[in-house]
């Protein structure tokens, strides 16, 4: 594979962030520093850590955590000894104070996520964290959902505000290899920082498209061991270096050993596998938001109404994270629909 950039590949684990959804933020310290650990004995140069929405994201309407995040940040980073800490931070849900605590905590990096037509309120986080002297890097969300050049303005603005680098993120799974090509190399194109690629796997594209987006200059991506996050999860990071390793690329990443970590310690704490089931399907198909899924599956039981029937209005809406409370207004109009065709 010819790559359009020479600099290395640097990958972020995310189990302990976006795999957070899987758990319903449930996570305990225990397991944190278990996971941490072993990460960081594999090699792996980054480790996310937070509730799954980001900093600040416990509450009733994204979940309640088991577990302060600052608590299980700064576990992490006791037991790290090359590996940096990173966290997330999505405006209006996290705030610089959380920022500033989490770095107290041991974060080294924060990627400070926004909608991709709303990189504007990310000023603020972009320019405190610096300031902090952290490592900072921007996430644009939903990226499938913009045109391409909606992405570069809003990446430009990353760009401007301090970014040392800007990610187009796959939130719902949707994009195919060919809008991943076509994504990076634009931004590959307007930008003089390094792009990343975060990916999930609700059309099975999740490691092709990784590799495609490394193809076309990305040198930051993100995995996931065991696949686990939110959907059908994330780039399965234990299947990415295997294949990346067959391609001379090698990660700095022992491929045993994050093997053994996907066997032996991840997967005694997965509920159930991350397979590509109905719901995750229609995430990807739909393009919705990876972290609706549960909730849509809580309110289809509820209300007797098919979750992909929900996700699928949620898609034509062009939901957004961060709107969960739509998921049972839409639940509550489909149940009313079904009920004038009942009676007519």
């Amino acid at each position: 594979m010819k790559r359009h950039s020479d600099k290395p590949i640097k990958l972020t684990e995310v189990c302990l962030r976006d795999g957070s959804h899987v758990v319903r933020h449930q996570y305990s310290v225990e397991q944190v520093v278990t996971v941490a650990k072993a990460l960081d004995d594999a090699g792996v140069p980054y480790i996310e850590v937070s509730h799954g929405d980001g900093l600040g994201g416990s509450t009733l309407q994204y979940g309640k955590s088991l577990v302060d995040e600052m608590t299980l940040i700064e576990e992490a980073s006791k037991v790290c000894t090359n590996a940096k800490i990173s966290t997330l931070l999505l405006p209006g849900i996290g705030t610089v104070h959380d920022l500033r605590e989490a770095y107290k905590r041991g974060a080294g990096l924060v990627r400070v996520a926004t909608h991709v037509t709303e990189a504007d309120v990310a000023e603020q986080h972009i320019s405190f964290a610096r300031e902090l002297g952290m490592e900072v890097h921007g996430f644009l969300m939903m990226a499938h959902s913009a045109p391409v050049s909606k992405l570069v303005e809003q990446a430009n603005l990353m760009e401007q505000y301090g970014a040392g680098a800007v990610y187009i993120t796959d939130s719902a799974g949707a994009l195919l290899p060919s809008e991943v090509k076509e994504r990076v190399k634009a931004l590959r194109e307007s930008l003089n920082i390094e792009i990343g690629f975060h990916a999930h796997n609700n059309l099975s594209l999740a490691v092709a498209n990784t590799l495609v987006a490394i193809e076309e200059g990305a040198t930051r991506i993100d995995g996931s061991v065991r696949c686990l996050g939110a959907g059908a999860g994330n780039t399965q990071t234990e299947v990415l270096v295997a294949v990346l390793n067959r391609m001379g690329m090698n990660l700095g990443i022992d491929l045993y050993k994050i093997m053994d970590i996907a066997e032996e310690i991840i997967g005694p704490i997965l509920p159930s596998s991350q397979e590509i089931k109905k719901g995750s399907l229609t995430l990807g198909y739909a393009g919705v938001y990876s972290s609706f899924l549960l909730f849509a599956e809580r309110a289809g039981k509820k209300y007797g109404i098919d979750p992909r029937d929900i996700l699928i209005e949620l898609g034509r809406r062009k939901a957004v994270g961060g709107q969960e409370d739509m998921i049972v207004d839409v639940t509550s109009e489909l149940v009313k629909q079904k009920v004038e065709v009942i009676n007519r």
